[in-house]
């Protein structure tokens, strides 16, 4: 069913957005400029990836949000900064061209014109003269500028290593963009198998920075769980490296079955390094495990367990990280046949290898406990391996099948009877003096795989000769994209860019790098951008870095709570290298940062194509207009929770802006909306100024929260408050609509301008609520008998508290209050209750 049309949306919304484009009203000083005088307040939405399928409701969320913030924060005498760009490459558009033919950035081109119509639509005030792209290579050439000072640094290296190779999308793909399967691992994009392949990868030593990301969370505005996910992220761990010799096979078998070795009268091949956060535990070491992958597997391999352990190896080859490490799989693994010496004892342990050890993560190898670590016990168990309790419980707690808390130090030499903590420094001192291993803090956190076999990327300022790479030279940026016939990728891997020989021969016979940047690579630093997208010196000059990021970056950046890691991460990284190198004058990016929640289908579940739930912005600005949009999705609910989309909720907002719109405008007979005459110049009643300043008050305090659902409600009472009034004073109208500006701004300016003002109002003094209407004239004093609420009555607010007793007795209900019991005593809570003791 239609809904009545409330207000001509219509006529004047676009109107108001072309008055808006043609008067640059949004455009940000720049320093030195008449505005920069202000205080600077930059707020910055995370730019989107602009898609064939254009927005659906729930991108709106979080820039309404911005947008509402940024219009206030305007009024409050702020120069703000509020833009928007493009993160522009991607996968989808090349596989479009590989699809299609059509060149991706002919695709890019024409779904950033369907993204930019569509937030222009909604009225959001950005300051398009800085919409940045990451495919301009006027901006990509900073991107390579930032890569060659990495490679500079030392923290751009190659390396050639086992990756999730995807044949169809011919790239490689990180671990989060690996499904596990039922049918194998396929890609998160297009659900097509994947496999390993040994590759040559540009990698980014972003555990340089691993303690300083850490560290420097503290003193973060952000949401602690999203904290805590960088926290998890990083995986910080202190503990001590412990070296096991291994022992040749001859030695192996010219031992038997010998358990305890006198180790200091063999010749010993080589040792494998392993990381652990409980050294206390080295007597319980029974076995150790190296991941599949490892480089000592060829070599300590015997030749009776050849073929089992490669057959081992190669029907895990098709798993996930986060298959093989799952606690609810079974356990699975491999003996190679080879044992080593643990160090503390001399005892001979077996050396397996196994999936739920990862070669990514600390040396690639584990000693195994299986009496005090879980998976260690499942796995000895399946596979019969000595099981030895080195911890023992305190004698307080729940016994445990495999205790992995700290205790008292059990069969375990020199280390028994001490409790865990005294333990884990005496056997940490010990394996130093003895050169066996060392105290060591481990990190979780691996460097950055940045190199894709794609065309649709930044190419790297890299060229080869032979074996060799080096920086090609400043002044030869932007290495630009070369024209192809055909993007896919070679069979054998090989990036499509390999394909362009004019382009990758260089004079001196070397040949550029084939691979290209990943997408983060440009939305690693686009919030710099920003603040100077003319600068062609620097990607951001030190003056404008000075105004707009001190003291602490971006004041505000709003996003999806699915770039909590790796996006934020990744900035912050490079952030922190810019910092080091003095193109920015703060550590950290994003010193306040909130996520808003899904805005989820009608039918409770994520928007999707595949399920038909999709809303298209367009559809609802048609029906309703941008404001009744805008006003909806910061009315269902606080901006960080999940909320499902109602179209029925769209409806009340829309209807409440048909009465806002009514207050100042009235339809005659035909239909033609005309200047409502109970608009007037006459003062005030007491009442409306007390309404007035409680909304004031409300709205402010509410936006300085993000409270924007609540903020709304005000602006609803308040809206009830002056339908009531026959006369409206025209200075309350005009203080009310400067409240509703942010929210509903077509809407604001249109009765501005009907009020008689020429100019917009997006600069107007904010209003300031005085406390002198909010006093108030009666209280409401409660009563309550011995605790418990029986009613209340009304006194002057002038009247004093010592007063309280002798007028609650002269109310009617004060002998049923007594219930017929005696009066004890009357306790008084000055302006708010009375409570009557009885006994």
């Amino acid at each position: 069913m239609q809904v009545r049309k409330q207000f001509p949306f219509t006529e004047f919304e676009p109107k108001w957005q072309g008055y808006w484009d043609q008067n640059s009203t949004f455009r940000a000083a720049n320093p030195g400029e008449p505005g920069s005088e202000k205080p600077k307040y930059y707020i910055l939405d995370m730019f989107p990836y602009p898609s064939g399928a254009g927005l659906h409701v729930g991108h709106p969320e979080g820039y309404t949000a911005t947008d509402i913030l940024a219009r206030y924060k305007r009024m409050l005498g702020f120069n703000v900064l509020h833009p928007m760009g493009w993160d522009a490459f991607g996968l989808p558009a090349e596989q479009y061209a590989v699809n299609t033919g059509t060149h991706p950035e002919i695709t890019t081109a024409k779904n950033i014109a369907t993204f930019k119509r569509q937030i222009k639509a909604l009225g959001f005030s950005y300051d398009w003269s800085r919409e940045v792209n990451t495919t301009d290579p006027h901006y990509y050439k900073w991107t390579q500028w930032i890569f060659a000072q990495l490679y500079q640094k030392g923290l751009a290296y190659v390396s050639e290593a086992p990756v999730w190779y995807c044949p169809e999308l011919g790239t490689v793909l990180a671990n989060e963009e690996v499904l596990a399967t039922e049918h194998g691992p396929r890609s998160e994009r297009g659900n097509h198998p994947v496999e390993r392949r040994p590759l040559r990868q540009w990698m980014l030593r972003i555990t340089a920075y691993a303690e300083r990301l850490l560290k420097d969370l503290d003193g973060l505005d952000w949401p602690e769980s999203l904290k805590e996910m960088q926290r998890n992220w990083i995986g910080r761990s202190e503990g001590a490296s412990v070296k096991f010799e291994v022992l040749s096979v001859k030695q192996d078998a010219a031992n038997g079955d010998t358990n305890q070795l006198n180790t200091a009268n063999l010749k010993l091949k080589t040792h494998i390094e392993v990381f652990t956060t409980r050294p206390d535990t080295l007597f319980g070491a029974t076995y150790m495990v190296l991941a599949p992958e490892h480089p000592l597997v060829a070599k300590i391999t015997t030749a009776e367990q050849q073929a089992a352990v490669s057959g081992y190896i190669k029907e895990i080859s098709a798993k996930s990280d986060l298959e093989r490490t799952d606690l609810a799989k079974t356990k699975s693994g491999c003996f190679t046949g080879a044992y080593a010496v643990n160090p503390v004892n001399g005892a001979k342990i077996p050396v397996w290898i196994a999936d739920y050890v990862l070669m990514s993560y600390g040396t690639g190898a584990i000693m195994a406990v299986p009496a005090h670590d879980e998976r260690d016990n499942e796995f000895a168990v399946k596979f019969k391996l000595p099981i030895i309790e080195v911890v023992q419980q305190p004698a307080n707690s729940e016994v445990e099948k495999c205790f992995c808390g700290d205790g008292t130090a059990v069969n375990s030499g020199f280390l028994d009877g001490l409790p865990t903590p005294e333990a884990k420094k005496k056997i940490a001192a010990w394996l130093t003096e003895k050169g066996l291993g060392e105290v060591k803090v481990q990190f979780k956190l691996r460097d950055w795989l940045f190199s894709r076999q794609r065309y649709w990327g930044e190419p790297f300022p890299i060229a080869w000769k032979g074996n060799e790479h080096y920086l090609l030279p400043e002044d030869s940026l932007p290495i630009t994209l070369p024209q192809l016939a055909d993007y896919k990728p070679s069979k054998e891997g090989l990036a499509p860019l390999s394909k362009a020989k004019d382009w990758l021969q260089l004079p001196d016979g070397s040949l550029r790098e084939t691979n290209t940047m990943p997408q983060w690579g440009g939305s690693c630093w686009y919030y710099l951008r920003y603040c100077d997208p003319n600068n062609d010196q620097l990607p951001i000059g030190k003056e404008a870095d000075r105004y707009w990021m001190q003291p602490n970056g971006v004041d505000l950046y709003v996003g999806g709570a699915e770039h909590a890691v790796l996006h934020l991460l990744y900035a912050r990284f490079w952030h922190k290298v810019l910092f080091d190198i003095g193109v920015v004058s703060t550590s950290e990016p994003f010193y306040k940062l909130v996520n808003q929640g899904l805005i989820l289908g009608e039918d409770g579940q994520k928007m999707s194509k595949s399920l038909g739930n999709v809303v298209n912005p367009d559809d609802v600005v048609s029906e309703y207009g941008a404001d009744a949009l805008r006003l909806f999705e910061m009315f269902m609910g606080p901006l960080e929770q999940v909320k499902p989309w109602s179209t029925k909720g769209v409806e009340g907002v829309y209807r409440f802006l048909g009465r806002v719109w009514r207050l100042v405008m009235q339809e005659d007979q035909e239909g033609n909306w005309t200047f409502n005459p109970a608009i007037s110049d006459s003062a005030p009643s007491p009442a409306l100024l007390k309404s007035l300043h409680q909304c004031i008050k409300k709205v402010t305090e509410d936006l300085n929260a993000m409270s924007f659902n609540t903020a709304i409600s005000a602006l609803m009472v308040m809206t009830n408050e002056l339908t009531k009034e026959e006369q409206r004073p025209r200075a309350v109208v005009e203080q009310f609509l400067l409240l509703l500006a942010p929210f509903a701004p077509h809407l604001a300016e249109e009765l501005w301008s009907k009020l008689g003002h020429d100019k917009t109002l997006a600069y107007e003094p904010w209003p300031k609520f005085e406390e002198k209407y909010l006093v108030e004239d009666e209280l409401n004093i409660i009563v309550q008998v011995n605790g418990k609420m029986r009613g209340k009555f009304t006194v002057s607010a002038e009247v004093p508290v010592g007063e309280y007793e002798s007028i609650l007795k002269q109310q009617p209900d004060f002998t049923r209050w007594l219930g017929g019991k005696e009066l004890k005593k009357v306790i008084t809570v000055p302006k708010k209750l009375v409570n009557i003791v009885v006994g």
